[in-house]
């Protein structure tokens, strides 16, 4: 063989080895890391773009895509402990030309967390009306999604600014009183016997209690390696004081049945999802808020939990886009009349 062509193979392969190396180091030592570029790289492929909005000296962060149009925006609430790019897996199965807004909870990822901040239900409710009114979302009413606590978060809101919304998603919702206790309640009952309350099963800081955590989450049983266990784990660390703290609000008797208490409120059409197998908050939900809002829809997903959203993104956006389908015709029908 030429000796040119040996020397132009060899820095080839010398070429692609740096990135694969680079790869493979990555997964061992820093796979926090990873987890970062798998989230911006996904925000890329889907078009999202990641903004700040400002309300006085407290920032919001958000990710959307596309521009306001005769549809309804979509804003999207994601649960405790999680952050915007939660929803990535359903905007995958979402129109482009939609226009999509996810954004930080409060306290969580690049939204502001203040010790002074009220982060009961109600509290959050009233500072995502503040980041609706910063990038103008309420111009025109809005579809309203959230799930888990969230989902608690965007029921209050649906009752509280009843302007704001046309109509509005829950997706297994916190804040509901249940007549059969899951498996999370369960535990979270023999923690506090024991006095071990701080070891909350949704809070995990190790690769073995976050294991636990998705097997408790999710009906699906993902098979996620051992590094990607401990990855997960070093993204969440450095806020399990603030998760703790959370937590104990939300479940705390001012916030713990907030969506129960705003419910008759709701005067938006209403879509209910929810896993059947859900182990963390009870399915009897879904029937607690439909024999309370007058125009509610309920639909139960056989074989998945409580992380509908990742267990079954496609359905799920379809579900979502199927009822703002008919809410439009509906719509179009009373013109008419």
């Amino acid at each position: 063989m030429d000796p040119d062509v040996l020397n132009m193979f060899v820095i080839a392969g010398g070429t692609l080895a740096i990135p694969i190396l680079a790869f493979v180091a990555s997964f061992l030592l820093w796979p926090s890391a990873l987890i970062r570029i798998y989230y911006w790289y996904w925000r890329r492929a889907l078009g999202m773009q990641v903004r700040y909005a400002n309300y006085d000296d407290y920032q919001f962060c958000y990710s959307y895509r596309g521009r306001p149009g005769y549809r309804p925006s979509i804003l999207m609430l994601h649960g405790f402990s999680a952050h915007k790019d939660m929803w990535l897996s359903i905007v995958k199965f979402l129109p482009k030309n939609l226009h999509l807004v996810c954004v930080d909870m409060p306290g969580h990822e690049g939204t502001t967390r203040s010790a002074l901040d009220d982060y009961s239900i109600s509290g959050q409710a009233k500072r995502i009306h503040q980041f609706v009114e910063c990038i103008k979302l309420n111009r025109r009413p809005f579809h309203l999604v959230g799930t888990s606590m969230g989902g608690n978060v965007a029921g209050v809101y649906a009752a509280q600014y009843p302007e704001d919304i046309c109509s509005l998603t829950l997706i297994c919702p916190a804040g509901l009183p249940s007549t059969t206790d899951s498996k999370f309640i369960k535990q979270l009952r023999e923690l506090q016997e024991s006095n071990s309350i701080d070891r909350i099963p949704l809070i995990p800081s190790t690769p073995e209690e976050m294991a636990d955590m998705l097997k408790l989450c999710s009906y699906v049983r993902f098979k996620v390696p051992q590094q990607i266990l401990q990855g997960l784990v070093d993204v969440r660390i450095p806020h399990n004081d603030f998760y703790r703290k959370l937590f104990l609000e939300i479940v705390d008797e001012k916030s713990r049945h907030s969506l129960h208490e705003n419910m008759s409120k709701i005067k938006a059409p209403t879509q209910v999802i929810w896993g059947k197998q859900d182990q963390v908050l009870d399915v009897s939900g879904a029937s607690v808020l439909a024999s309370a809002i007058p125009d509610c829809h309920v639909y139960i997903l056989e074989n998945c939990g409580h992380s509908v959203v990742v267990e079954r993104p496609r359905k799920t956006a379809n579900l979502i886009l199927e009822f703002l389908a008919l809410l439009h015709s509906t719509d179009n029908n009373k013109k008419q009349a």
